[in-house]
């Protein structure tokens, strides 16, 4: 009895988590605009979505600001762990304390300070809300998460290893180059993904700092959504749930292919 209880609560979890999913990947093959008649089955919505220059420039977009802020926000805070690594206990802990803050703190008001900091930016450098104010506050937020996968990583590496590569005649750019960095390339990799992720998905800080000359594909959908849903929006939410589908099958079969091939040398 035990087992099928808890069977029967694991299968109620998973039907509250993907039974929306699978609903919504339904309505973007119905033909009709209202859900409540079923007229058969169609790909129309899927057409119409790639010729919707609306949609298609806002995902152009989001893709381009989610690999630019990742890419800087891995840069910047891979340099700013090592820096973060290397200080004193006391000013160590100072330090972790200012990156959790952007953590815990809610979006909404990381969202409205930057907004007004860029407020204040364009009255006095004449900077105007779009692209660039929306990669910074992106680059903002994604920093922390690399410095706290990146942190782990250099505590569990040897010191000793860079030291011995430092008395073999490295500088110390190309000894952290060929030692430290593939050290802690799986934490530098997590950064990366957390930060495309997060940047992929930001709604409320983008919506706050993207001003009407730019936007992403999340306040598009958000906009499109306040008159009426649109079959187009589940059709382009259908298409990247099967893309974030196949690539976490992609990773899990690389992961089980690497775990056998070091059991056969093993």
């Amino acid at each position: 009895m035990k087992t099928i209880g808890k069977r029967l609560y694991l299968g109620l979890c998973f039907l509250f988590l993907y039974a929306p999913i699978a609903i919504l990947i339904i309505f973007s093959f119905i033909e009709s605009k209202n859900r409540a008649t079923f007229t058969g089955f169609t790909f129309k919505w899927y057409q119409a979505l790639f010729h919707n220059d609306l949609i298609m420039r806002s995902l152009w977009n989001t893709l381009l600001v989610a690999v630019t802020a990742s890419i800087l926000a891995t840069l910047f805070g891979t340099i700013a762990a090592v820096g973060i690594s290397g200080m004193r206990k006391r000013m160590r802990s100072a330090m972790m304390n200012v990156t959790y803050l952007p953590v815990i703190n809610p979006e909404i008001i990381t969202g409205i300070s930057t907004m007004l900091l860029f407020v204040y930016l364009k009255e006095v450098l004449h900077l105007e809300l779009g692209f660039f104010t929306v990669l910074i506050a992106h680059i903002t937020f994604c920093l922390p998460y690399v410095i706290l996968n990146v942190l782990p990583k250099l505590r569990q590496m040897d010191p000793s290893l860079y030291e011995a590569a430092l008395d073999l005649g490295c500088g110390p750019f190309k000894a952290f180059i060929k030692v430290v960095v593939p050290e802690i390339l799986p934490g530098i990799a997590s950064g990366f993904l957390m930060s495309f992720t997060f940047s992929l998905d930001d709604f409320i800080i983008t919506y706050f700092t993207s001003g009407s000359s730019f936007s992403t594909l999340p306040v598009t959908i958000y906009s499109m959504t306040r008159m009426k849903i649109n079959p187009q929006i589940n059709a382009l939410s259908t298409l990247m749930f099967l893309f974030v589908l196949v690539l976490l099958l992609l990773m899990n079969i690389r992961k089980k292919g690497h775990q056998s091939t070091a059991r056969r040398r093993a």
